[in-house]
């Protein structure tokens, strides 16, 4: 096997294509004159983090644990409190711990997306195996909620050379698990466009870096629950300014605790009180962005 500083030109060209930003789809307007769409994410992983590492950790259970049992509820009141959708991203086997939750979340209007089927890393898959649990989770998250998942969100963002042509196969609106933008894009494969759109997510709007912990690594948490709400608030304003998207990623066993679920009643007071923003689910804001190319003729790459 060639090292990187071996390949020729067809080669890292090849690699950098396969999965390409193509035409962005930001909207020239939101629904209602509203200067910018924002759409809130939760990632359920629960248990499934520990799962996938092989539950040798009661304890780490018992944390994935806490986020359906106390910071699922929090969430929800917050949001309600505010009116607000929000989209969870939950792996097939928290589905099948708390068919409960996700059952409620649907009956409330929230969006239940794909996030693989025990948070497994694509990357370390077959394409066979990648899949069939792709596959598996769609059908149970369709039969504990009702509904087909219409978007999905890779575990731990990881994408495999697979995963793309797997999403294509299953027809599914959206993905949310690239960085090439802000705003919503059309994704390329290959270099031709595929119909999907991209909502991209970025670690500086991810709650889990910011505090997440490992007690037998150097993982720890960094920064004070005040300083993240800054940094929220402040890629908000960005996105208002530009009239973009303001996408966030939380985690109820991250965001969850009486010291920072703050951050979201705060955030979501901000969004509310400037009277000029679309709060809505990923797959409301996926259909809104591709309807709208497709209104204006915006031709694909």
């Amino acid at each position: 096997m060639t090292e990187p500083h071996e390949w020729d030109e067809a080669t890292w060209r090849q690699k950098v294509n396969a999965v390409r930003a193509g035409r962005s789809l930001l909207p020239k307007t939101w629904p209602g004159g509203a200067r910018c769409a924002v759409a809130l994410s939760f990632d359920s992983d629960h248990e499934t983090n520990e799962l996938r590492d092989g539950a040798q950790s009661v304890a780490r259970l018992s944390w994935g644990e806490y986020g359906s049992r106390r910071g699922i509820p929090r969430i929800r009141r917050a949001l309600d409190r505010h009116g607000a959708k929000a989209s969870f991203f939950v792996p097939a086997v928290s589905a099948l711990l708390h068919p409960e939750e996700q059952r409620a979340l649907a009956d409330e209007g929230h969006e239940i997306g794909l996030h693989g089927w025990i948070h497994e890393l694509n990357t370390k898959l077959d394409a066979v195996t990648e899949r069939e649990l792709m596959l598996r989770a769609s059908d149970t998250l369709e039969k504990v909620c009702g509904v087909r998942p219409q978007g999905m969100r890779t575990p731990s963002w990881d994408y495999s050379p697979n995963t793309l042509n797997i999403a294509r196969e299953m027809g599914l609106l959206y993905d949310s698990s690239l960085f090439s933008d802000d705003d919503p894009y059309e994704i390329m494969a290959e270099g031709k466009p595929t119909g999907i759109v991209e909502l991209p997510v970025e670690w500086i709007r991810d709650d889990a870096v910011y505090f997440m912990m490992n007690r037998f690594g150097a993982q720890r948490p960094y920064t004070p629950p005040a300083d993240v709400l800054d940094i929220f608030l402040r890629e908000f304003e960005g996105a208002r300014e530009e009239g973009g998207l303001f996408l966030l990623t939380m985690h109820p066993h991250v965001i969850g605790y009486r010291s920072r679920i703050f951050i979201l009643e705060k955030l979501l007071e901000h969004i509310v009180a400037t009277g000029d923003c679309w709060i809505a689910t990923h797959a409301e804001i996926a259909s809104y962005c591709l309807a709208e190319s497709e209104h204006s003729g915006t031709p694909s790459s």
